[in-house]
């Protein structure tokens, strides 16, 4: 977080303090539980608030929500994760129509808006609480994502090897209101944050273009 921080300050420009916003009256939660005839995804690609947008575009996504995976600390708050003290990383979990939009689309779409060859880092944020990851449920899911890592290593345009972990999913605990939804509440800073962080610059140079 402080990364983010340094990143926004170095394009002079004032932001409210994290401890300033979670003070800010609570927007009505968006967490919900899916219908039955849902699935559940889950990604880990460095800050939680730059994954929902990609997949918030994809037709048959019905929600995503920032929060913590991975760790052993119950019910983690964002100061606890950001300090890398819970063993959490910050993951979006994605509710789809599987009817409408297949797991390989979702693993399509994780790949090419993260970088997979840093351990322990995505972009300018830097720790654990930022590795890559994806959280399979159930069989299929898991068989999926390894076929789709294997694919990768065939066709990635660049030499360096994918290091992102796949994991089966444990518990998934939301981050605070404040959190949801950040690039749509404060669109502002969310792309000062983004473009400071030189998170589309290195994603171009990977992937030979800039996310969609």
């Amino acid at each position: 977080m402080i990364a983010r921080l340094i990143a926004v300050a170095l394009l002079v420009f004032p932001l409210v303090s994290m401890h300033a916003l979670a003070q800010a009256p609570a927007s009505p939660s968006k967490i919900q539980s899916p219908p039955a005839a849902t699935a559940k995804a889950t990604f880990a690609g460095g800050c939680f608030w730059c994954m929902e947008p990609p997949f918030d575009k994809l037709e048959g996504v019905i929600s995503t929500t920032s929060g913590y995976i991975g760790g052993q600390k119950k019910n983690p708050t964002y100061e606890e994760v950001s300090a890398g003290r819970t063993g959490h990383t910050e993951a979006v979990q994605v509710v789809y129509d599987p009817v409408k939009v297949s797991y390989a689309k979702l693993l399509e779409v994780f790949w090419k808006n993260i970088d997979p060859t840093v351990k322990d880092r995505q972009f300018c944020d830097t720790g654990s609480q930022y590795r890559t990851g994806i959280f399979y449920y159930g069989e299929e899911q898991k068989k999926l994502a390894e076929a789709s890592k294997q694919q990768l290593e065939k066709t990635k345009p660049f030499s360096a090897p994918i290091v992102t972990e796949i994991t089966a999913a444990a518990d998934f605990y939301p981050a605070e209101d404040y959190h949801q939804d950040y690039y749509v509440k404060n669109p502002v800073r969310y792309n000062f944050y983004r473009t400071g962080c030189g998170r589309d610059a290195r994603l171009k140079e990977l992937w030979g273009s800039a996310p969609k």
